[in-house]
């Protein structure tokens, strides 16, 4: 029997964009994945009140999202457990089924990394994919991480200007998947405030 090899890509996903997915499929690609799991945060520690959509909300638009593309799935570990997410809390019971699991993140999240919960069980259980884009530079990191890099075309799309575009009613169409798009719009997510 073969250990799955199994991407754990975390985030609030608030609003998921194609720059999500670009990562995800790129890194399965590189790395020879089995899966791409997108772990919808519940309450992301780090982000204090600046979700604007709810847990669920936020999960309907990354399954939407993900539909159709080949070993992307979406996962509701934390969205199941409640309180506040931390990726060590994720990365443990899915370590303990027996997958190796390679942590996606991009460069910015790991140059901060060392702030993380437990970041010494994360250390442990994961290796560490960093994904860049051009202009972007591999951050210094702390000695012990098994590393992988991921380089992806460079995106200038953020789900900040995202929220943005959708208060001002502006398009979102083509840096959002499409489908996520329809998803938003039938759950009356980041209303026009114009």
């Amino acid at each position: 029997m073969t250990t799955e090899r199994l991407g754990v890509f975390g985030g609030t996903f608030d609003p998921v964009h194609v720059g999500h997915l670009v990562a995800a499929v790129n890194v399965r690609h590189e790395l020879t994945l089995d899966r791409v799991l997108f772990v919808v945060a519940n309450k992301p520690w780090q982000k204090g009140e600046r979700v604007v959509a709810g847990a669920d909300d936020r999960a309907a638009m990354v399954e939407a999202a993900v539909e159709d593309v080949a070993g992307l799935e979406v996962s509701r570990l934390e969205l199941d457990r409640g309180g506040p997410s931390y990726t060590v809390d994720t990365l443990e019971p899915l370590a303990e089924r027996g997958a190796e699991l390679f942590l996606i993140v991009g460069a910015d999240a790991a140059a901060s990394i060392e702030t993380w919960h437990r970041v010494d069980a994360v250390r442990r259980l994961a290796t560490l994919v960093v994904v860049t884009r051009a202009g972007w530079k591999m951050p210094d990191l702390a000695p012990g991480w098994r590393v992988e890099q991921v380089s992806i075309p460079r995106l200038e799309v953020s789900s900040t200007d995202l929220r943005q575009r959708l208060a001002e009613g502006r398009p979102v169409e083509f840096l959002i998947p499409p489908r996520a798009v329809r998803c938003l719009r039938d759950r009356g997510l980041y209303p026009d405030t114009g």
